[in-house]
């Protein structure tokens, strides 16, 4: 019986987020990772679009200590993102005014080293357009004879498609919308680089989030702080090389309705599921390649001090065309 606490415990930390990582709290909407280069400094006037290739892997699950979780085997995502940005050359407060939109495809599958959820299964897995992400207010800015670049979204709003499988621990869906104000700044010293693209999101309430003990119960996730950078050196006028990465903390706890009919013993354990938050620090190489009006982009970056969610390793591959 201690053995089975034990596992029921640790598999309640598990819960898939719509495109890149297992996390046990807040939403999670954002791929964290997915900006790099120049991520503050947005291109002049036009139409721009560019495809995200992700691909994440990992094969450990880390509790609040840090330390591995044996009843977790392995998650996979395969996405891909399209991305539509159209800025303007009307000008708001100094800046150029824009818009962008996304939308993912996303590929899941979660293994477990006991069969567990809704479905008593060791294994999961889903494929979805989760959420489309839009943004009605883009701002750029363009400082010091282009040496320093700022980008702002007043909020980028994660619209969910309301299609989460209730008995799929593995779901890429979700029905919860997010708001997330973004800020970018890229600083160009000589032929260095240094970007940092911040965000912090307020998610709403998820309903009938499944678990692991049988029941679903509303949630409203967490809210977060993140953050992708990068930093890199122009080998050539074309060519860039240099390292990226992602920093994650969920900032407040997750808050579940528990239902009075649920067992005393499953309301407890929902209780501490609350306090779970996330954190996870990520680093990697990379470079990018300019061709005419083309932009291609390939990086990787390996999670580390993960806390309450998987520690693994992601691979990005980016491309821009400029219409």
């Amino acid at each position: 019986m201690k053995k089975l606490s034990f596992l029921i415990i640790t598999i309640s930390l598990l819960t898939f987020f719509s495109s890149s990582t297992l996390y046990a709290g807040g939403g999670g909407s954002y791929p964290n990772g997915a900006e790099a280069f120049m991520s503050g400094a947005v291109p002049p006037p036009g139409l721009y679009f560019t495809n995200y290739f992700y691909y994440y892997s990992a094969d450990e699950m880390k509790d609040d200590d840090g330390d591995n979780i044996d009843a977790f085997d392995k998650v996979n995502v395969v996405a891909d993102v399209l991305r539509f940005i159209y800025i303007t050359d009307k000008k708001i407060m100094g800046g150029n005014y824009g818009q962008h939109l996304f939308i993912p495809f996303i590929n899941t599958q979660l293994d477990f080293n006991a069969k567990v959820g809704p479905d008593k299964d060791d294994s999961y897995s889903d494929t979805n357009i989760p959420y489309i992400i839009y943004s009605p207010f883009l701002l750029s800015h363009h400082f010091m004879k282009g040496k320093l670049h700022t980008a702002v979204s007043l909020m980028d709003i994660y619209i969910p498609f309301y299609n989460q499988e209730n008995d799929n621990l593995g779901y890429a869906g979700q029905n919860f919308w997010t708001f997330e104000p973004v800020v970018g700044i890229t600083y160009l010293p000589g032929n260095f680089e240094f970007s940092v693209k911040a965000m912090y999101d307020f998610n709403t309430t998820q309903e009938d989030y499944p678990t692991v003990y049988g029941v679903n119960v509303d949630r409203k996730p967490g809210q977060e702080f993140h953050f992708d950078y990068s930093a890199s050196y122009a080998v050539t006028k074309n060519l860039r090389l240099g390292i990226s990465g992602y920093y994650y903390r969920q900032m407040t706890d997750d808050d579940f309705d528990i239902d009075s009919n649920i067992a005393p013993p499953v309301q407890e354990l929902l209780r501490q599921d609350e306090g779970n938050r996330s954190k996870v620090f990520a680093i990697g190489p990379g470079f990018q390649y300019k061709y005419k009006n083309m932009f291609f982009e390939l990086r990787s970056q390996w999670e580390m001090e993960a806390s309450n969610k998987t520690e693994g390793q992601a691979t990005w591959f980016k491309f821009t065309y400029a219409f």
